[in-house]
C-alpha cells in the first residue's frame, strides 16, 4: 500500500500556529477530509483535515507543537482511496476559495462607503461617513452561524476589532471590522446565519474604508486583505509590499485593535468539541477544561456527562435552587434574597443537599411557578372500606401480602380518572393529550428524600397485585435502586402521609400531569346522619389541580365521586 505524508495545507496568512488538539492516534482509520488536529492562532481555532483515506502509521506532531503550511502532520497508509490531488485548506479559515473563485465573485475587499463619502477626493473637507461593514471572504463557507456578538450599537470600534464570532462545523472565527468609528447599527443577532457579503452593521467614522473595493487576486499576485480568512484578520499593514490596495490608517483617537486582547467569555473549545457538546446538551460554560490553556476537550465533555448521570453534579439549569432555598428572585422582578451570616447568632453546621433533593427541588420549584394550582379539600368516609381491608388481610394472612389503604386509593383513582378524563390528560401547547392508559404514581419516603415510583396499567391489576408491586418498588426506593423506567410514565400521583399525621396540605402537581391527590391520616369523627351523631372513620383528601385544564366544578365533582367510591367500593365495578 502507498504511504502518504499528510501536510498542513494553505491556511491563510499564518506564520506558525499552535497544535492544541490531536484528534487521531497511530492505528486509527481515517476518512478523506476527516479532521486530524486542531490548531489555534490569536483569533481562530481551526481543524486540519486529511487529504486521503487510510490508516495512521505515525503521528508527526504533538500538543504544543508549532506548524505552518507544508508541515507534516501524519504518515498515512492509503487504503486505495488515494490522496486528494491538491490539498484544500480547511474550512476553518484558509484561502482555498481564492484560486478557484474569479474576481467577479469575490466579496468586496472592504466595506462600501455610503453616499456620505462621495465628496471625498474632490477637495472637500473630511467629514463623518457611514460605512457598511460586511462579511469578508471566509473561505468555502455557506450559512455559518453567528454564535456571539462582541459589540453593541454606540460602541467605538477600532480597525481590525472583532465584531462577531461565527462557527461552522469545523471552525469558529471572529469577523473583524475593516474600519474604525462608532457602530451606529447592528444588522445581525445570535443564531443568524451569514455568508460572504452579508451586512454586519453600519459604522460612522472618518476615513473608515478603502476608496474602492478590491477583487481577490490569484495566489501569488498579492492577495487583498479580504482574501485572507476572517478567522485571523491581517493588521492594516499586512498587505504592504504585495501590491494591495492601500487602506486609510486609523485615526489617532482610534488606535489599531490589539488582536490578543480578550474579546468575550466564549468557552475555550474547538468546533468539533462544541458540536459534540451540543449533541449531548452539555452547557460548555459549566465544563472545566483540562487541555492546554484550560481548553475543553472531548474527554472533559464525557467526564461532565458521566458526573451528571451519576448525580455527582448538576447543570445550572437543573440545579437552580428555588428562591425559598436561597436563590435570587431578581429574574422575577423580586428583591434579592437576603444574605445572612448565620454564624454570628450562634453555632451552625452546613451540609450539602442530597442529590434527590437537589433534582426534585428544582422540578417542584418550576411546577409551582409555572402551573396555576388550586387545591380542593374534602373528607371521605372509609369506615366500611377499612373494615373490608382488615377482613381481607385476615383471610389472606398466609399469603404474606398485606393490603394497604393506598392500594384501594389507587383503584378508586383509576375509576375517577375514567369518569373524568380531563384529569388523565396533559397540556401540550394549545392541545390536550388524553391518555388511554392508567399509570398511577405514589410518593415513597426514603432516607435520601422523596421519590415517586409508578404502578403501570393499574386498571388491569387487582388489589393484591398492586400491593405486591408497591412493596417491591418501595423496597427498591429505600435501597436507591429505582431506575428511570420505574419513575416515568405516570398519569396521576398520590402523595400519602399515611399514619404520620396532619389534616390537609397542598401537594404540588408533578408536571406534565394536571392533578395530584394528597392523603393524610384518617381518624374517627362524629358525623351527623340526620338523626344522631355516629362515629365514622374519615380520610382527609387534598386534590391539587391545574386551572388551565380543569375548572372548579369538575374538581368538586371528581372529589365527590372519589369519596363516594371510597364510601362504597362496589361502585368501582359500575
Amino acid at each position: 500500500m502507498a504511504t502518504i505524508e499528510v501536510k498542513v495545507p494553505d491556511i491563510g496568512d499564518f506564520d506558525e500556529v499552535s497544535v492544541i488538539e490531536v484528534l487521531v492516534k497511530a492505528g486509527d482509520k481515517v476518512k478523506a477530509e476527516q479532521s486530524l488536529v486542531t490548531v489555534e492562532s490569536d483569533k481562530a481555532s481551526m481543524e486540519i483535515p486529511s487529504s486521503a483515506a487510510g490508516t495512521v502509521k505515525e503521528l508527526k506532531v504533538k500538543l504544543g507543537d508549532k506548524v505552518k503550511q507544508g508541515s507534516v502532520l501524519i504518515v498515512l497508509e492509503a487504503d486505495g482511496a488515494g490522496a486528494v490531488p491538491s490539498p484544500q485548506p480547511s474550512p476553518a479559515g484558509g484561502r482555498g476559495s481564492e484560486a478557484s473563485s474569479s474576481a467577479s465573485t469575490q466579496a468586496p475587499a472592504v466595506p462600501s462607503p455610503s453616499p456620505a463619502s462621495a465628496g471625498e477626493g474632490r477637495g472637500e473637507g473630511v467629514r463623518p461617513q457611514t460605512t457598511e461593514i460586511r462579511v469578508p471572504d471566509i473561505g468555502d463557507f455557506k450559512d455559518v452561524a453567528v454564535i456571539e456578538i462582541l459589540v453593541k450599537p454606540g460602541d467605538t470600534i477600532k480597525a481590525e476589532q472583532s465584531l462577531i464570532t461565527v462557527e461552522s462545523d469545523k471552525a469558529s472565527m471572529e469577523i473583524p471590522s475593516s474600519a474604525a468609528g462608532i457602530l451606529k447599527e447592528l444588522k445581525v443577532k445570535i443564531g443568524d446565519t451569514v455568508n460572504v457579503g452579508d451586512l454586519i452593521g453600519m459604522l460612522e467614522g472618518v476615513g473608515a474604508a478603502s476608496p474602492s473595493p478590491q477583487p481577490s487576486p490569484q495566489r501569488g499576485e498579492g492577495a487583498s486583505p479580504v482574501a485572507v480568512s476572517a478567522a485571523v484578520s491581517p493588521s492594516p499593514a499586512a498587505g504592504e509590499g504585495r501590491g494591495e490596495g492601500v487602506r486609510t490608517p486609523p485615526t489617532a483617537a482610534l488606535p489599531p485593535h490589539e488582536p490578543t486582547a480578550p474579546t468575550a467569555n466564549l468557552p475555550h473549545a474547538s468546533p468539533s468539541v462544541r458540536k459534540f457538546a451540543r449533541e449531548l446538551g452539555v452547557p460548555l460554560d459549566e465544563v472545566k477544561g483540562t487541555g492546554p490553556k484550560s481548553r475543553i476537550t472531548q474527554e472533559d465533555i464525557q467526564a461532565f456527562t458521566r458526573a451528571v448521570m451519576k448525580g455527582e453534579t448538576t447543570t445550572k439549569a437543573v440545579g437552580a435552587k428555588p428562591a425559598a432555598a436561597g436563590g435570587g428572585g431578581e429574574a422575577l422582578g423580586l428583591l434579592p434574597w437576603p444574605k445572612v451570616d448565620f454564624a454570628k447568632f450562634g453555632p451552625v453546621e452546613r451540609k450539602d443537599m442530597g442529590r434527590i433533593k437537589k433534582i426534585s427541588g428544582a422540578n417542584l420549584h418550576r411546577n409551582w411557578v409555572m402551573i396555576p394550582h388550586v387545591t380542593n379539600h374534602d373528607d371521605a368516609d372509609i369506615t366500611d372500606l377499612e373494615a373490608f381491608r382488615v377482613q381481607l388481610n385476615k383471610e389472606n394472612e398466609k399469603s404474606g401480602v398485606k393490603l394497604t389503604m393506598l392500594a384501594f386509593l389507587i383503584k378508586a383513582c383509576v375509576a375517577a380518572l375514567k369518569k373524568f378524563p380531563e384529569f388523565n390528560a396533559s397540556l401540550d401547547g394549545d392541545q390536550l393529550v388524553y391518555k388511554q392508559y392508567f399509570n398511577i404514581a405514589f410518593a415513597a419516603d426514603t432516607p435520601n428524600g422523596l421519590v415517586v415510583p409508578v404502578i403501570k396499567d393499574a386498571d388491569k391489576k387487582g388489589l393484591f397485585q398492586i400491593s405486591t408491586e408497591m412493596g417491591e418498588l418501595a423496597k427498591k426506593a429505600r435501597e436507591g435502586k429505582l431506575g428511570p423506567a420505574d419513575m416515568s410514565g405516570a398519569c396521576f400521583t398520590i402523595s400519602s402521609l399515611g399514619g404520620i399525621g396532619g389534616r390537609y396540605f397542598t401537594p404540588i402537581i408533578n408536571a406534565p400531569e394536571v392533578a395530584i391527590l394528597g392523603v393524610c391520616k384518617s381518624q374517627m369523627e362524629p358525623v351527623w346522619d340526620g338523626k344522631q351523631f355516629v362515629p365514622k372513620l374519615m380520610l382527609p383528601l387534598s386534590l391539587s389541580w391545574d386551572h388551565r385544564v380543569i375548572d372548579g366544578a369538575s374538581a368538586a365533582r371528581f372529589n365527590a365521586y372519589l369519596g363516594a367510591i371510597l364510601g362504597d367500593f362496589r361502585r368501582t365495578m359500575l
